[in-house]
């Protein structure tokens, strides 16, 4: 005999996932984590980083191709000295632990974001990753480093202009290849942990029609069971594109058409 808690935990087991082609997420609540157990700041960064890699993995099982995190914004530069320093130390730590394990399981790291205003030594460790990885297929982590979303489309302006591309001749298509994520679909699904409900400026031009989902829990606590939880909400979705339901039925939806980015 099973009771309800148990029937709906198999029900949601069984539940068919629509996967999507690209997650990204909002690593979001690691500060007050932290500070819900009486740890410093760091502690929390840490225990996010520690997660990272059960969310990989979550990915991979799940069949997740492209998965991008925000790991660390422009605006991020203004906290405190000494956490900024030590967010950097985390990740420049993360890289070196990380770095054979992520090759081993054919994970394709990318950087989003630029390197002007990184220290050398920084530099030279993102870009030692992204080349070492470079031929990897099972997974595409882009890490958002020194990122920002409306900084990457006046990058993009930036580069169009200098190519001289004619205004007529500028496509969202186009001026999508001048992104950072050119190449790649854009997010079906972004996920926000700890409560926030804010954007951040986050993939701005690329989650123009993404799906959005908050969750509560704090980032070191986002499991496999709450990406489950996210992806059962995105499968529930009806992402119509601006279209009528009832032309979604007819035409198929965009994204099985390959006209959704």
């Amino acid at each position: 005999m099973t009771n309800d808690s148990d029937s709906m935990n198999d029900q949601a087991e069984n539940t068919p996932l629509r996967i999507p082609r690209h997650l990204a997420i909002i690593m979001d609540g690691n500060g007050r984590w932290a500070k819900a157990r009486g740890l410093p700041r760091l502690a929390g960064h840490r225990a996010g980083t520690e997660n990272l890699r059960r969310i990989i993995r979550a990915c991979r099982e799940f069949g997740i191709p492209v998965l991008t995190i925000y790991a660390f914004s422009t605006e991020n530069w203004h906290r405190p000295q000494a956490e900024v320093r030590g967010l950097l130390n985390i990740l420049e730590q993360v890289i070196d632990r990380e770095l054979d394990d992520l090759n081993k399981h054919g994970v394709q790291l990318r950087h989003l974001g630029t390197l002007e205003g990184v220290e050398p030594r920084m530099q030279a460790k993102v870009l030692k990753a992204v080349e070492a990885t470079r031929q990897n297929r099972d997974l595409i982590l882009n890490i958002a480093f020194n990122y920002g979303g409306r900084d990457e489309i006046l990058q993009a302006v930036r580069r169009v202009i200098r190519d001289g591309v004619p205004p007529e001749a500028i496509t969202p298509e186009l001026f999508s290849s001048y992104m950072y994520t050119a190449g790649l679909p854009d997010p079906d699904l972004v996920v926000r942990t700890s409560g926030e409900l804010r954007t951040s400026n986050f993939l701005v031009w690329q989650s123009y029609y993404a799906e959005w989902y908050f969750t509560p829990t704090y980032w070191p606590d986002f499991d496999k069971e709450e990406l489950r939880k996210a992806l059962e909400f995105y499968s529930g979705r009806e992402r119509r594109y601006g279209l009528l339901a009832e032309q979604v039925a007819e035409q198929g939806k965009p994204e099985e058409r390959g006209e959704a980015g």
